[in-house]
């Protein structure tokens, strides 16, 4: 079985092969995120404790977390638990996925250090291998720089040089993501302005159309009454005597 040992207080990573199976039963019937006692793998390995963060079985299928299985099972994926890259929005497709539990079939697992034990390991322990690239959102730089949330981040972002052959060489710096200046607030601030005037522009047509449908409502009201009193009143030239009545003459 392969170890891929990583150390993410150094940035150190290596892969060690080992052969004897009573070493490697330590791993067995343990699952993804699981510590792991480092004693029984040899003398160097002594107090160090390891987690496992995954790995891949003999045919070179990944384990994935959450699947409590130690066989391979085909899962119908979307792509949004990885394992698989839909080409269109809604694509669905069932694939080979190894379980989260190691088994004899298990050819190679990740280990992250959790706890440094006595001895150094080399080429894990023993070096130091810089960042690449530096962090570019705000809080993860105050929280490398232990910056207070007033000190100004700008000047503590990490510049990477770049050079080439017969050219002068540049510096390259990330982006900051989440970064707020004084633009930011007076954009902010410019929404949050009009945002109100709307709510009042629309709460006031709201009362000025209110206010109409009441009124256009009271003339509908005020004219059917006055048609309904004009059909009720007789008119003069509809009244005539009655049968028994005699006119009178002079």
């Amino acid at each position: 079985m392969k170890l891929n040992i990583a150390n993410p207080a150094t940035g150190a990573q290596k892969s060690l092969e080992i052969d004897d199976e009573k070493k490697v039963r330590i791993f067995l019937d343990k699952k993804i995120n699981e510590d792991v006692v480092g004693d029984p793998l040899g003398d160097e390995f002594k107090g160090y404790i390891f987690r496992i963060t995954g790995g891949f079985d003999k045919d070179g299928f990944a384990m994935k977390q959450g699947v409590l299985l130690n066989k391979r099972v085909r899962l119908l994926l979307d792509g949004s638990t990885g394992h698989f890259i839909p080409k269109r929005d809604g694509q669905q497709k069932r694939k080979s996925i190894r379980g989260a539990i190691v088994g004899p079939d298990i050819k190679v697992v990740h280990l992250v250090i959790v706890k440094k034990g006595e001895k150094e390991l080399p080429g894990i322990t023993d070096k130091t291998v810089p960042r690449r690239l530096g962090p570019k959102r705000v809080g993860k730089i105050r929280k490398l720089f232990n910056l207070t949330k007033k000190e100004d981040v700008r000047p503590y972002v990490i510049r990477r040089e770049i050079k080439k052959e017969g050219k002068k060489s540049k510096f390259k710096a990330p982006k900051i993501q989440r970064l707020i200046t004084p633009l930011v607030l007076q954009r902010r601030k410019r929404l949050d302005t009009l945002k109100k005037r709307r709510y009042l522009k629309s709460k006031q047509d709201a009362a000025d159309y209110a206010k109409l449908v009441a009124q256009l409502g009271k003339e509908k009201r005020e004219a059917l009454i006055s048609k309904k009193r004009s059909q009720k009143r007789p008119s003069k030239k509809e009244v005539k005597p009655e049968s028994g009545q005699k006119t009178e003459t002079k």
